[in-house]
């Protein structure tokens, strides 16, 4: 069966059109949204509203409290879940958000790493950074390269890696397990890079205006430093507020630059994914997307 993935930087217009699409398919959307795991994290986060949504059921959204950080693996496993039943009721699946990480474990896969061994791991903890680094370099010369001297946990982990399963870590971490039946079409949305960050501007106004200082005062009051802890764009900036450490005006600011740089990043990591198909969304018309994408169907 196929699924859809309607993919892009923050702000973009994703959900517009997925909700769009989803009841033009009579289907259900996904969020791969890192950010909208988490319960009580709405406004900053930019999650889809009750009239927005259009009678359209979002899975991934309120999923955990906003205490400990959730992984990809964790996300990979739920959804997959989730697309046991699309398949079962034969709807096509509309994954959506721009987290690339996420996405990528459900359309390509993750690989399977041992989990790690306390043992071990208190013994390779135990020496210095250059000790392992050398160790490393004889035995996976691969992840040498790719791993800074310095860098002693991922040093650490590629090790426990080999000596747990005998094999390198530069290979057996490219080697993905995809664990379901969909085949995958990334349809990707871009639009000029400088209105772009104009509507990110606006959109964070719109946060302001909306409640934001007051959902983030409510959520620290309950869960203290561990908010911080999940570093959500957003949240963190306006924590160091309620602090007094910056001034509001600084807050918003940073919560602008944090969001425009966190859209570029997402670009660099979509356009490097040579299966993605773009439109700009300001040259062509949702209307006209929705037929490309039922065509591609």
């Amino acid at each position: 069966m196929k699924g859809i993935v309607i993919l892009g930087p923050t702000a973009v217009g994703k959900t517009s059109l997925s909700i769009k699409l989803a009841k033009k398919l009579n289907t259900e959307i996904i969020s791969a949204d890192s950010a909208q795991v988490y319960t009580g994290m709405d406004i900053g986060t930019a999650k889809v509203e009750l009239d927005e949504a259009q009678g359209v059921f979002h899975h991934m959204i309120d999923i955990v409290e906003p205490i400990n950080k959730y992984n990809v693996g964790e996300y990979q496993r739920k959804v997959n879940t989730i697309l046991k039943n699309f398949e079962k009721n034969k709807k096509n699946p509309i994954l959506v958000g721009g987290t690339g990480l996420y996405i990528n474990s459900v359309t390509n896969g993750l690989a399977e790493l041992p989990q790690s061994e306390p043992n071990l791991r208190e013994k390779l903890c135990s020496k210095k950074t250059e000790e392992l680094y050398e160790e490393l370099k004889k035995i996976d010369p691969s992840s040498a390269d790719d791993i800074h001297p310095n860098n002693k946990r991922r040093v650490e982990r590629a090790l426990e890696v080999f000596y747990l399963t005998g094999e390198k870590f530069s290979i057996i971490s490219k080697r993905n397990i995809k664990r379901n039946n969909f085949e995958f079409i990334k349809i990707g949305l871009e639009r000029d890079r400088n209105n772009l960050y104009e509507r990110i501007n606006l959109r964070v106004d719109i946060m302001v205006e909306g409640g934001l200082i007051e959902e983030v005062k409510n959520l620290y009051n309950i869960y203290g430093e561990n908010l911080k802890k999940i570093n959500v764009i957003g949240y963190s900036e306006i924590i160091d507020y309620l602090k007094e450490q910056i001034t509001l005006e600084e807050a918003i600011f940073q919560i602008k630059q944090n969001s425009r740089r966190y859209a570029k990043r997402q670009f660099t990591w979509f356009k490097n994914d040579p299966d993605v198909i773009w439109f700009d969304v300001e040259k062509i018309s949702e209307e006209e997307i929705l037929e490309e994408i039922l065509k591609l169907i």
